[in-house]
């Protein structure tokens, strides 16, 4: 009996110690980094993808029929208004004004005699010396031969026009493209393309907004005084700054309603030639934020759901229980320690590794950079222990 009741006290021993052991140990501090917050000045700018555009383009078409006989350009270069590009055939066109400035002249001459007979019928006429009828048919034969001439007239006009039209002009100062005819080719008006021009200087570029950034643009629109003076600016396609700068032209007359987009029309001097109509480049547009930004480094920044939060050290008091006492003597009760609190902010623009932070926080908030994987809302933290630099970034859930 005895030897039973010592087996059970011995195995109640084991139990006891066996539960002391599994207490949960507590929950280590997590190290970070921790900087604080200041409101500073900063330059940056809104980026908008965006394409030149020709403020005026145009196909050549011919208007007369016939084979090129001339090609005056050289392809992709700049041209001047009135500069002879194409030549068409002209010899048929030539032969056809060249008869139509002849039966001018017969009909001017027809006309010279059909005055001399009516102003003759009208001498006789006063007199009643001639025929009442042969005086009517006088004047009516002066009255065709002058609307013959002015109908001779207009087909001098017509055959000039088609035989000016032989020859095909620039129609303003502009670059022209590739040809898309050669020498000996047959065109005919309305339906061969010869060519396409388009203005170069100055050149336009256009891009698109929300609508929501609609009353900014306008504002900037109607206000020609500007904080800055390269407030509109473009990266070309190699990611160089292009050199001049640039002013709002048009602003579309209406928002896409599937999209909640507008274009928007800006204006560029092109006096080089750097800009080429269809160029992918990036529109700059210059802060107008005067006054102090908060600004973080990135890497402290989490997105989660489109949402974005940062972690902010504050001060709290951990109460030490007696029995925590007894076992940690250099536990001290009422001993004031770091805690991360997660704090949902709205971000503005990137500039390089830092964010500018719009709301959410204020200046002399401590923004923990670093251990961010290892946080949740409440985690105890210490700056003790330093992280190394690769210890946030900003995740997405």
């Amino acid at each position: 009996m005895n030897r039973v009741v010592s087996n059970t006290v011995f195995v109640i021993c084991l139990i006891l110690c066996a539960c002391e052991k599994k207490q949960a140990p507590p929950t280590p501090e997590v190290p970070v980094n921790l900087v604080t917050l200041k409101a500073k000045h900063v330059l940056y700018y809104d980026n908008y993808p965006s394409t030149t555009q020709a403020l005026s383009q145009v196909n050549l078409l011919p208007q007369v029929t016939g084979a090129i006989t001339g090609i005056s350009f050289t392809e992709g270069s700049h041209v001047k208004k009135g500069q002879k590009l194409y030549e068409i055939d002209e010899r048929i066109y030539q032969n056809n004004y060249d008869q139509a400035v002849a039966n001018l002249r017969v009909e001017q001459g027809n006309l010279v005699q059909a005055q001399q007979d009516a102003d003759r019928y009208e001498y006789l006429n006063k007199y009643n010396a001639v025929a009442k009828q042969l005086y009517d048919h006088a004047i009516i034969t002066l009255e065709n031969a002058k609307n013959t001439v002015k109908a001779s007239e207009q087909a001098v006009k017509t055959a000039k026009t088609n035989l000016a039209y032989a020859v095909v002009n620039a129609p303003f100062d502009g670059t022209i493209g590739f040809s898309l005819v050669k020498l000996g080719d047959v065109v005919n008006p309305g339906t061969t393309v010869l060519n396409t021009i388009s203005t170069d200087n100055p050149m336009a570029v256009d891009f698109i907004i929300n609508e929501k950034q609609l009353p900014f643009f306008e504002k900037l629109d109607h206000n020609k005084d500007h904080q800055v003076d390269s407030l509109f600016t473009i990266l070309m396609p190699d990611n160089s700054l292009y050199p001049y700068t640039g002013k709002i032209a048009v602003i579309d007359r209406a928002v896409d309603s599937q999209t909640g987009s507008i274009r928007i029309r800006l204006v560029f001097e092109n006096p080089n030639l750097y800009l080429r109509v269809g160029m992918s480049c990036v529109v700059r547009v210059h802060n107008q934020d005067i006054g102090p930004q908060l600004v973080v480094p990135g890497k402290a920044v989490i997105e989660q759901m489109g949402e974005y939060f940062v972690y902010i050290a504050k001060d709290t008091v951990i109460n030490v229980s007696p029995d925590s006492l007894k076992k940690n003597p250099k536990a001290v009760a009422g001993k004031p320690k770091l805690v991360a609190v997660q704090k949902k902010v709205q971000v503005g623009q990137t500039i390089g590794a830092n964010v500018i932070i719009k709301k959410g926080v204020e200046a002399g908030n401590k923004i923990i950079v670093d251990g961010l994987q290892s946080l949740h809302d409440g985690s105890m933290i210490t700056t003790a222990n330093k992280v190394g630099p690769g210890g946030g970034g900003r995740r997405g859930q």
